[in-house]
């Protein structure tokens, strides 16, 4: 798939549409090169990304984040998968302490390791 050339912002219709293609699309794109079945997914497939920012936005009436954005973007092509999302803050500001990890995906979890964080 000539990834430029599917994912081409310049040609999306719709202000809304268009104010997440560029990010949908390196995300989309991000996403191919981890799984390369997700890629063939969307090369089978006889949807357009001009769809697939349609069928993202139809339902939004102000905002949506991000992360659904990409979640919608990847039910789209493929109906199985899943998008999670991790942040992560270090405290200290040094490489190597502890960290507290916010994961989102289907579920909403916040792990903190207190061990790490009362490292005495």
């Amino acid at each position: 798939m000539n990834r430029k050339e599917y994912f081409d912002t310049l040609k999306i219709k719709g202000q809304k549409e268009r104010a997440v293609a560029e990010a949908t699309a390196d995300a989309l794109i991000s996403f191919c090169e981890q799984e390369p079945e997700f890629e063939q997914a969307i090369e089978q497939s006889d949807k357009t990304f001009q769809d697939c920012l349609s069928s993202i936005m139809e339902s939004v009436s102000s905002s949506i984040s991000d992360i659904e954005v990409y979640r919608r973007a990847v039910k789209f092509y493929f109906s199985t998968a899943t998008v999670s999302f991790v942040m992560n803050v270090n405290l200290s500001g040094e490489v190597d302490a502890p960290q507290i990890t916010m994961s989102k995906s289907d579920t909403k979890t916040l792990s903190v390791s207190l061990d790490d964080l009362l490292d005495f």
